[in-house]
């Protein structure tokens, strides 16, 4: 893995994981903060790509959507179980709040009532436990959330994250989103890159690979083609692709 990443080019299109990779992860999900001067980076960089850049992350869209208004780019949000294309048309298997999931949300919140430092976070149609602020806790935390969702386990697995466990329900995965923005335009046919930090980026790193594209892993929690430290780096290396010039029509 090279500790760089490659010379930008207007053929590439782009999936961007948000937390640990757009920008620096906070102490709580809510405490995250998009500075004007990324959105106007993302813009540039979408208009150099013919809007082939999407939002790639566990965040719902909704939340996706508040955190970086007024832009709103392609997204696929809670790990590809909800997406929305360049054409404005959100798909998801299921709208809104999953009803299936009430039993394990009761569990878990009351777990996180009995365990301070922990965090209940519902996005709808996935629920998870943040234990950011009591890290030792990362046994209990993975025990609860496996016991939430040993009944539902013919459609929801646990996701394990950077310092939180996720339910979320099969099937769908970052590759998965970034498999089904490649099928329409402006994605299709140009050359796939992924970026992301974290064990949910891993899916959407080895689809890039086995596309002929192009892996970047930011830190050093996932193995990659190329990799940046921070998100800073990524910023500066995002930089460079606006400063392309203008993309072809296509």
């Amino acid at each position: 893995m090279r500790n760089a990443a490659p010379a930008p080019s207007r053929e590439w299109c782009l999936f961007l994981d948000v937390d640990g990779t757009l920008i620096e992860i906070a102490e709580t999900p809510s405490a995250v903060v998009v500075d004007p001067s990324l959105n106007t980076l993302l813009s540039a960089v979408a208009q150099r790509l013919n809007g082939a850049v999407a939002l790639v992350s566990g965040r719902s869209i909704a939340t996706l959507d508040r955190l970086f208004a007024p832009l709103k780019l392609p997204a696929a949000g809670q790990h590809g179980a909800e997406r929305r294309g360049a054409s404005g048309v959100l798909c998801a298997d299921k709208p809104g709040h999953d009803e299936e999931l009430d039993g394990a949300r009761a569990l878990l919140r009351a777990f996180v009532q009995a365990h301070p430092g922990t965090l209940f976070e519902d996005k709808g149609r996935t629920v998870a436990v943040h234990f950011r602020l009591a890290p030792a806790l990362e046994d209990s935390v993975r025990r609860a959330v496996a016991a939430a969702t040993a009944p539902l386990e013919a459609r929801y697995e646990v996701q394990a994250g950077n310092l939180v466990f996720e339910l979320k329900p099969k099937g769908f995965t970052k590759a998965t989103a970034a498999e089904a923005f490649m099928r329409e335009a402006p994605f299709e046919g140009r050359t796939p890159v992924f970026v992301g930090d974290d064990l949910t980026d891993e899916p959407g790193l080895r689809f890039a690979e086995r596309a002929g594209g192009v892996s970047i892993a930011v830190g050093d929690r996932l193995s990659a083609q190329w990799r940046l430290e921070n998100p800073r780096q990524v910023r500066r290396w995002l930089a460079a692709i606006a400063a392309l010039g203008a993309a072809p029509s296509r």
